[in-house]
């Protein structure tokens, strides 16, 4: 019962620790890929398709996208799937440990403004401004689907 509490209680410290680490908002970081927009300042609508395929491979449709800096964006996300699948946007090394800790934890819940996870026939939405230039990611990262193809790019063009 011991072993049961002490590991509950390290899954809700990571948990803690990656929700609050360097997204926004937490210990006064900003984030490189930008910052949660207002609908209202939105210039451009991007809807985004998951689902996985006959072949076995889990997909964004589209799965790259140019925006400019400075740009508010509302990705329109359904989930045309029969699993879970998440969007979640960050720098690509951000992807990578977020998706580290979610094989640990598959079931993390989480409360990020540029992500979110949607169950089979859901939609939902992420509305972003894009606040510097460069190339981002797009993943979903429930544990095998990035493996299975389920990521993308976002080129965020200068002013």
């Amino acid at each position: 019962m011991k072993a049961a509490i002490f590991g509950l209680l390290v899954a809700a410290l990571a948990t803690t620790a990656l929700a609050s680490g360097n997204h926004a908002g937490g210990h006064g970081e900003a984030m490189a890929v930008g910052e949660p927009g207002n609908k209202a300042d939105a210039t451009q609508t991007i809807r985004v398709t998951m689902k996985e395929t006959d072949d076995g491979k889990m997909i964004f449709t589209p799965s790259a996208f140019k925006v400019r800096k400075g740009q508010t964006i509302v990705f329109a996300i359904r989930n045309a799937g029969e699993l879970d699948h998440e969007f979640v946007l960050d720098q690509e090394d951000k992807i990578m440990e977020h998706r580290a800790v979610m094989e640990k934890f598959p079931d993390m819940e989480h409360d990020d403004p540029n992500a979110i996870r949607l169950a089979a026939g859901e939609s939902g939405e992420v509305i972003w401004k894009f606040t510097n230039g460069g190339m981002f990611k797009i993943a979903c990262l429930v544990p095998g689907h990035y493996d299975a193809g389920m990521h993308g790019d976002v080129t965020v063009l200068g002013k």
